[in-house]
């Protein structure tokens, strides 16, 4: 059975679960923003790669759950009376995004591993995140996210699988892994998702 995605190369520091929780509520609009961002990637994703009919099904699913996550987020906001930021640009996403390569179907693996990595990072952090709240309601709605961000990291590696061989998929995505270690080892610790 082929493998649907690797393992995070570099574990998060503690210290970022520290700045999340000791900034919680700038926490919650940074991770609403980035529930918004990916529900709007799986979107353009349909658009432009409309010629790839196996993967859309998946990602208006995805766009959905991504949205309704964006809508749970939200509401957590709204109980702490926090309204909706100035959406950042994400330097994790912008340095990752940097080393993609060129050309349609190299352009095309590369988004869908960097979107595996993103989502695998997000899962790990929401973890973290759970391990660290004190709210039992919080926790249990970060480890439910925790599952969900863990499936969407192996379901871009699964969807790719359906369109490009797998000799083509893992060597690229063990590089686009050392990548994202790179970076994540020399982000600075900030109460944002990344």
């Amino acid at each position: 059975m082929a493998r649907k995605s690797v393992d995070l190369l570099v574990a998060t520091s503690p210290d970022w679960a520290e700045a999340a929780i000791g900034n919680f509520d700038a926490f919650l609009c940074d991770h609403a923003n980035c529930e918004r961002k990916a529900s709007a990637l799986a979107m353009s994703m349909i658009v432009k790669y409309r010629d790839r009919r196996h993967i859309i099904p998946s990602l208006i699913a995805l766009a959905q759950e991504e949205l309704e996550h964006f809508q749970q987020v939200y509401e957590l906001m709204a109980e702490r009376n926090l309204t909706l930021t100035h959406d950042e640009p994400d330097p994790y996403v912008n340095q990752l995004l940097a080393v993609a390569r060129h050309g349609r179907e190299e352009r095309f693996i590369d988004r869908m591993l960097i979107c595996s990595l993103v989502e695998c990072r997000g899962a790990e952090r929401f973890k973290l995140v759970a391990e660290a709240l004190p709210d039992p309601e919080l926790r249990a709605f970060y480890e439910a996210l925790h599952k969900s961000e863990t499936k969407h990291g192996h379901l871009f590696v699964h969807l790719l699988l359906r369109e490009v061989d797998e000799q083509l998929v893992y060597p690229r995505l063990q590089e686009l892994a050392e990548a994202e270690a790179d970076i994540i080892r020399a982000l600075p610790q900030r109460p944002a998702l990344h």
